[in-house]
């Protein structure tokens, strides 16, 4: 029976998102399971020192003066990102499933590890993928996604920077 490999994903994967991921464990028996947060809640100030920090002044702007999405349009847009996702997992010859989950994904990625059997069993998540865009603040302080599952679960958790092979 295959092993899962649960990927929490801020945005669409890409190709080389998904080139890298699959690379991972080529050869081997795995599913994937994604997840993609439903973002209805953002942090202003984090956003723009992340731009700006990055030399993004526009973006930056863009993110001062945005509205917060809807719940629903915060979802619907998770559900694209999430299609996505797993349309170019399957055309890369992947098993894979997912959903959308709440802005904090914390819960549901604990539900999805703690779900499949554990770690040692044959059917267990064999690791968890992150992949986000650089975050200064987050990173920085360890208050990102993939620093807090490595804090609360039991399993290898790669933390990847999305459209890159730079590890966060």
């Amino acid at each position: 029976m295959p092993q899962t490999i649960v990927i929490l994903t801020e945005d669409a994967l890409n190709p080389a998102d998904v080139q890298h991921i699959t690379s991972l464990h080529a050869g081997e028996d795995v599913d994937f399971r994604v997840l993609v947060p439903a973002d209805t809640e953002r942090n202003v100030v984090t956003s723009i020192i992340d731009h700006l920090g990055l030399g993004e002044l526009r973006a930056a702007w863009e993110e001062l003066v945005r509205r917060e999405p809807t719940p629903a349009e915060a979802t619907a847009t998770a559900a694209e990102q999430l299609a996505v996702s797993l349309n170019l997992l399957r055309e890369a010859g992947a098993v894979a499933d997912g959903t959308v989950t709440d802005d904090d994904p914390l819960p549901a990625l604990r539900t999805a590890v703690g779900d499949s059997g554990g770690p040692d069993g044959d059917d267990g998540v064999l690791e968890v993928v992150v992949v986000t865009y650089p975050h200064a603040v987050e990173d920085t302080f360890h208050a990102d996604w993939a620093s807090r599952a490595r804090e609360e679960l039991r399993v290898p958790v790669l933390h990847l920077y999305s459209g890159t092979s730079t590890l966060g």
